[in-house]
């Protein structure tokens, strides 16, 4: 038997350590080199680990266990022979093949037992080897199998059940005066981000100023042209490109809301990498569209759609997490009224947009009804002084109260 060790790679430079998330492959498959084997997950994004070679798979590491950068993952037997490699096929007297006795009985051994996938669904629906009927190369059951056999189960438990036109949600039934409690340990990427707002709030000197925007300028800029713009670049025009757009410019024009501090320096940037919080199931993510003062109104959209793509399907890279100089939340899709956003380390400043509602405001001395929306802005007082923070929601609050100044870069 010749063993290969695999060793957890260096994902990044300020990454000490992973979570093994999920095993992709069972103990004891046959691997091939660059097969995706398991993930994990580090402080800023999941990532899909490779065999470094063919063979047969040993697992050291269990699920949700925490590896140092070099820890021993996982072995993998070189020495075993897949049942695919054709030197495990000969040839007969009759010109048919056959496979030689060894790999014959290794065949056998694999018979009945399920894939990774099917395990976890058989797990799940108390379902026993000897209750599917395998179907799979060399008598492993399939994904597909278990489906059919959780088919028939239900079929079998509930002969006279009537099917509805269209089924209702699953609601979890409350029991009564319940005392329940359960334990799930916190995900790594869950655990950082609960680090870091700590650290934000204890290591920060935050406030937060508030103003007001009347959305009617943008919402009649995105009716007028919002056809013709998906016709002519394929994406939508959203708000967030708008805000983006306002907040880069007036960046620019006011470095101080877009500087960082770094030892006993202050460090101020000549562009707007602005990031964009995203939710995912697994947690907040905020990376960055870079050069915001640079691009088009499709450009941003196109860099927001992409981002937030990756970003729920756990595809985000590293660097496509690193870097940022201003962040922009909106807790407006979740409904939020008015919030207090907290900032994301090391930028100094933070938006926060919030939802439209749509109440009576004075304009030129008459009552009417706008959609408005509060917006927020919480800074480091270290760095912004309390009267350039109120300077640049006002700033922001013009332009996109009047967008033809935004468009014509007044």
């Amino acid at each position: 038997m010749s063993l290969i060790e695999l060793k957890v790679p260096s994902v990044g430079e300020s990454i000490t350590e992973v979570t093994l998330s999920k095993w992709l492959k069972a103990n004891g498959d046959i691997v091939k080199i660059d097969e995706a084997i398991c993930e994990f997950e580090s402080d800023k994004a999941t990532l899909e680990f490779p065999a470094e070679v063919s063979g047969k798979l040993i697992w050291v590491a269990k699920e949700g266990d925490d590896l140092k950068i070099g820890s021993v993952v996982a072995k993998i037997d070189t020495e075993a022979v897949s049942v695919e490699a054709p030197s495990q096929i000969v040839e007969t007297r009759s010109n048919e093949k056959e496979l030689k006795p060894e790999i014959a009985a290794e065949i056998l051994s694999v018979a009945g037992h399920p894939s990774p996938a099917a395990a976890k669904m058989m797990t799940e629906s108390n379902l026993k080897a000897e209750e599917v009927s395998a179907t799979g190369r060399d008598g492993r059951i399939r994904k597909e199998d278990v489906l059919i056999a959780i088919g028939n189960k239900t079929s079998a438990s509930e002969p006279q059940k009537i099917e509805t036109p269209q089924s209702a949600p699953v609601i979890k039934q409350m029991v009564s005066f319940s005392r329940n409690e359960r334990r799930e340990k916190m995900s790594r990427m869950r655990r950082t981000i609960a680090a870091r707002l700590v650290s934000a709030k204890n290591n920060t000197a935050m406030l937060t100023t508030f103003n007001e925007v009347d959305m009617t300028a943008l919402i009649e800029l995105r009716k007028n042209y919002q056809d013709r713009f998906v016709e002519k670049f394929g994406i939508k025009l959203g708000f967030m490109s708008l805000f983006a757009k306002a907040c880069a410019k007036v960046l620019l024009e006011m470095p101080e809301v877009n500087a960082r501090i770094e030892d006993d320096s202050l460090v101020y940037h000549d562009f707007a990498d602005i990031s964009i919080a995203i939710s995912t199931p697994t947690g907040l993510v905020v990376p960055p569209v870079h050069n915001v003062e640079s691009l088009s109104l499709a450009e941003i959209e196109t860099r927001i759609k992409e981002l937030a793509d990756k970003a729920r399907t756990g595809k985000l890279s590293l660097e496509e997490m690193t870097g940022g100089t201003f962040t922009i939340t909106n807790g407006g899709v979740f409904g939020s009224m008015m919030s207090t956003p907290i900032l994301n380390e090391p930028q100094s400043a933070i938006l926060g947009m919030h939802a439209m509602i749509e109440r009576p405001v004075a304009i030129n001395g008459q009552i009417q009804i706008r959609p408005m929306m509060y917006v927020a802005l919480s800074y480091d007082h270290r760095v912004i002084d309390g009267s350039s923070s109120v300077s640049f929601l006002v700033k922001v609050k013009k332009l996109l109260e009047d967008p033809m100044s935004l468009m014509l870069g007044l």
